[in-house]
């Protein structure tokens, strides 16, 4: 039985309540949006309250409950949608102020997906400008806070949507992630959350203007963010239906064979010769006891060519965005977004279309060495960041510090690269800040990542209720 009040609870929990007649959806929806007029103000991860609307859709469920017809998963279930996704009668803003009124007339297929498992959305989470920072501020919106320590970043591009699963304010957020915006803003609030494998979540944004450049179509995805695992992988399942506008999603299942005998995990801390803050390296000796005493065969062994990974998604990404991207942040963009893209492009290759087409070979033959790597080592046990998080706007330091902001990050976009699924779970506070880890899956074995997650969580309990108990 759950005890405490009703934002306080997690997706699954809160479903099943309402299934069992325990509580209404109505109950859940004004839970958690009474939870919102309490704390959002503080931090302003939600920017868009949908209050009005979350209780005529709680009605209408109760409704449907009363009749029994038919209910999802999340039947009744509150949560929050990131504001650089498309939601039937809002504006995907991305953050920018000339967006402000890019009015969406249907719901990106995620969405969709949501809203046909019954949850009920409350409102829409902050993102940086054209959502391309780890640090969640814009000219529209403003900053997002960290719940946990003013003056530190909540991660982004994600940020608005974990801050606000860390204070209750909706049971799931829904976020993406090109390089690292699901499991940075995971680490910085102390939430669990899955960046899926490239095809496994259908997405399709009808206000973009045109389609995304091929990089960005084999390395940004969306995902859930949630402060327990078990509703991770509930959020996934749901979000991860087909869609046709998506042609690159793939029918894959959620769950695949259990390798024979102990599952083996490769620890890295210093991948690439990269240094290891003192307290990211504890955080992973931890992670990799727990996993050790829940029966999984643990070793330290580096993945292959991290460098090079690194170094490959750099030019890709460096050279669609100044192709791409570039002129409308020139345009369009504010002081600091121009700054940080600035910094970015100063510590990426420039590469002519020779350069591009090496990069994509380049990017085949590494994703085969850790098809072959995980073959051995299925899990990878990784830093999210090689540092603590960051100090807010730290990204506008100038080009040095943002080349070892860049290098601090390097383990979450080379999964982007490679297309493959990582958890993110903390594993403790330090300096009274989240920390935690990732754990790396094979191509479209997001259940081998969450397994972990889960017995790491099993042990440290859910870092979210210290937060609320602040």
């Amino acid at each position: 039985m759950m005890t405490g009040p009703i934002w306080q609870w997690g997706a699954a929990d809160t479903a099943r309540a309402i299934r069992e007649g325990r509580i209404s959806c109505r109950d859940a929806v004004e839970s958690a949006l009474e939870r919102l007029k309490d704390v959002n103000a503080r931090v302003n991860a939600v920017t868009v309250d949908l209050s009005d609307n979350a209780r005529v859709r709680a009605t209408d469920a109760d409704a449907i409950l009363a009749a029994d017809g038919p209910r999802g998963p999340l039947h009744g279930v509150p949560i929050t949608i990131k504001e650089n996704t498309d939601q039937e009668g809002q504006a995907n803003t991305n953050g920018v102020p000339a967006y402000a009124n890019n009015m969406a007339a249907s719901n990106a297929p995620a969405i969709d997906n949501l809203l046909k498992a019954g949850a009920i959305i409350i409102g829409r989470t902050n993102t940086p400008e054209f959502s391309l920072r780890w640090f969640t501020d814009n000219p529209l919106r403003g900053q997002t806070q960290n719940p946990w320590k003013a003056g530190v970043t909540p991660g982004g591009s994600s940020g608005g949507a974990a801050a606000a699963v860390a204070l209750g304010i909706g049971a799931i957020g829904h976020g993406s992630d090109l390089g690292g915006s699901l499991r940075y803003p995971a680490y910085c609030c102390g939430v669990a959350t899955i960046r899926p494998s490239l095809g496994r979540v259908p997405a399709f944004n009808a206000t973009a203007p045109e389609e995304r450049p091929p990089a960005l179509q084999m390395m940004s995805v969306q995902g859930p963010i949630a402060r327990e695992v078990k509703d991770v992988r509930l959020a996934l399942a749901v979000m991860a239906a087909g869609d046709p506008r998506d042609p690159l999603w793939v029918p894959a299942p959620l769950n695949g064979p259990k390798p024979d005998g102990p599952v083996r995990v490769a620890v890295t801390k210093n991948p690439a010769g990269l240094p290891c803050d003192p307290a990211v390296a504890a955080a992973v000796d931890r992670a990799a006891g727990i996993l050790s005493d829940a029966g999984y065969a643990v070793e330290a062994h580096d993945p292959p060519k991290v460098d090079l990974a690194a170094s490959c998604w750099r030019g890709l990404l460096a050279a669609e965005t100044r192709l791409s991207m570039a002129p409308a942040i020139r345009e369009h963009g504010s002081a600091s977004i121009n700054a940080m893209l600035d910094s970015f492009l100063a510590a990426a290759p420039v590469v002519d279309l020779a350069g591009y087409i090496d990069l994509q070979r380049e990017r085949l033959r590494l994703i085969r060495l850790w098809a072959r790597f995980q073959t051995d080592y299925p899990v990878i046990l990784a830093p999210v960041s090689q540092e603590p998080p960051f100090p807010q706007d730290d990204d506008q330091s100038g080009d040095a510090r943002m080349a070892t902001l860049i290098d601090a990050q390097t383990m979450q976009y080379v999964v982007n690269l490679l297309g493959l699924p990582a958890a993110a779970v903390p594993t403790g506070l330090h300096d009274g800040l989240p920390i935690g880890v990732q754990l790396i899956g094979p191509r479209m074995r997001e259940d081998l990542c969450l397994d972990a997650a889960q017995a790491i969580e099993d042990s440290t309990g859910v870092l979210a209720r210290i937060l609320w108990a602040a």
